[in-house]
């Protein structure tokens, strides 16, 4: 048998966080959970090219960044009967493979997301993760950073990630609902860097304004420009 999931990242300009992703997914590789690493590409001028082929994934150029567009390009080259969607400045705690195999087996038909954990050590770090995955569990409205496991059929039937520039995380898991996402026991570590470089408090402030923006209907490609 095949191992089942295609895992899509999309890149812009992240070479240094690419190379921590894509090394915390080796023991999936290992165990056969992984059939291939999909790296799509939104038009970086560093090296995340080279390094995406350095690491053994398959490198699709999308004709343009954003991360909606990017999602559902590498979804539309994939080849698992499971897709995995990550962000790459995320990195997999060491126990995700045997999770993600358990709830394929248990949960066929539902989608799954991650523990949040920021990768600082500030109090404010842990004040936000333990927000966000309240969230994550109560509404069923995990953020992107903490990956996305889906069946390739539940994808399908959903009609896939929308082209949109920004919200395209948002978009999708409301559309899968609370009663068919799991959140696993897995903790998905992602960059603090637009936190510290803006304070925690005044980013999570800002970054709720546009989600709430979002619910009462502005356009993402509107909010897209005013998202730094």
């Amino acid at each position: 048998m095949r191992a089942p999931v295609s895992v899509i990242i999309p890149v812009y300009n992240g070479e240094k966080q690419l190379t921590t992703c894509l090394k915390s997914l080796m023991k999936g590789m290992q165990d056969e959970i992984i059939r291939e690493v999909i790296v799509v590409d939104g038009g970086s001028t560093d090296n995340s090219i080279v390094t995406a082929f350095n690491w053994g994934a398959r490198v699709i150029c999308s004709a343009a960044k954003g991360r909606g567009r990017q999602l559902r390009t590498g979804a539309k080259n994939a080849t698992g009967e499971w897709f995995l969607f990550l962000h790459a400045d995320t990195k997999l705690d060491k126990n995700w493979p045997r999770m993600v195999d358990r709830h394929m087996f248990e949960h066929e038909t539902h989608a799954a997301a991650f523990e949040l954990r920021y990768q600082s050590n500030s109090k404010e770090a842990r004040w936000l993760e333990k927000r966000a995955n309240q969230r994550a569990k109560l509404l069923g409205l995990p953020y992107g950073d903490q990956g996305l496991l889906m069946p390739r059929a539940m994808y399908e039937d959903l009609g896939g990630f929308k082209d949109i520039p920004l919200m395209e995380d948002v978009d999708m898991v409301r559309r899968i609902r609370k009663r068919r996402l799991k959140i696993l026991p897995v903790r998905a570590f992602t960059s603090a860097e637009k936190y510290e470089r803006d304070g925690w408090r005044k980013r999570a402030y800002a970054n709720a304004l546009l989600l709430t923006r979002y619910y009462l209907g502005a356009s993402p490609e509107k909010l897209s420009k005013l998202y730094k």
